[in-house]
């Protein structure tokens, strides 16, 4: 561990999250612990796949999403989380429930239902999306006393986090001010910028997310899909490909990531 950084304990993201990096998580947080650093930023937090599962922190942290579903869960879970259990209780897994919460606009939810319309929505849907429901015949997906102490973990992780709800370039901008900051940046796949909705992220944004690298004060790791596209066009930085498998429903299909470092 390196001077500065704090032990803390790992814990499982609460839900599952298109791109989540569970295969590569380990190997990731690894090498953040090896870079000396005072303040840890993830401008795409997604639902903490790396965040989360870090043995180590250093004093400041800070999480950062443009998605205001993924920002007001952690906002609730890190400031309400009792009152957040109590929303919970009355949910009940059924197919009806899940069409019924998909299709309520969240923006006419309070904070606590939204967050909770979002996080039974992304532990029933299938695939970690939210788009169609999701049967496991071994055990229900939505259960919330297997979830709990998952949550409360969850909530005693984010104790002093920073969450932020910005465009990633401001957050990048806003963080990076003086040396010492450590950037974990996971932007969606390249090819697959609109899964995460419309307007969220587009092409040109890879260009934009280069050239801020490229004039950190601070270091960074990237992960992205294998593509020519992301090896002509982070070419500068240092590359490693790596293979692992991604599965949904019980598939598996061979694959391969690009873990980009730089500074």
């Amino acid at each position: 561990m390196k001077e500065g950084l704090i032990e803390v304990r790992p814990v499982q993201p609460v839900a599952p999250w298109l791109g989540g990096k569970r295969a590569l998580s380990r190997r990731i947080a690894s090498r953040i612990s090896q870079i000396p650093h005072t303040r840890y930023v993830e401008p795409f937090i997604g639902m903490g796949g790396v965040f989360f599962r870090r043995p180590e922190k250093p004093k400041l942290e800070v999480i950062n999403d443009v998605n205001r579903d993924v920002v007001t869960l952690f906002r609730i879970l890190q400031r309400h989380y009792q009152q957040f259990l109590d929303v919970l209780k009355f949910q009940l897994y059924s197919r009806a429930d899940f069409e019924r919460l998909r299709a309520t606009p969240a923006d006419q939810l309070t904070d606590l239902e939204r967050a909770a319309r979002f996080l039974y929505l992304q532990k029933t849907g299938f695939g970690g999306r939210n788009q169609h429901f999701g049967v496991e015949y071994e055990r229900p997906r939505w259960s919330l006393s297997k979830l709990e102490p998952m949550l409360e973990a969850v909530h005693e992780r984010l104790d002093n986090v920073l969450i932020e709800c910005l465009d990633f370039g401001a957050c990048i901008e806003r963080y990076d001010s003086r040396p010492g900051a450590m950037f974990y940046c996971d932007p969606p796949y390249w090819g697959h910028t609109d899964d995460y909705g419309k307007d969220i992220f587009a092409p040109d944004d890879f260009v934009r997310l280069r050239d801020l690298l490229a004039g950190l004060n601070g270091h960074f790791i990237l992960s992205l899909n294998d593509r020519p596209e992301v090896r002509d066009l982070f070419a500068e930085f240092t590359i490693e490909e790596v293979s692992l498998h991604y599965g949904a429903g019980g598939g598996q299909r061979p694959a391969r990531e690009l873990i980009i470092t730089g500074q």
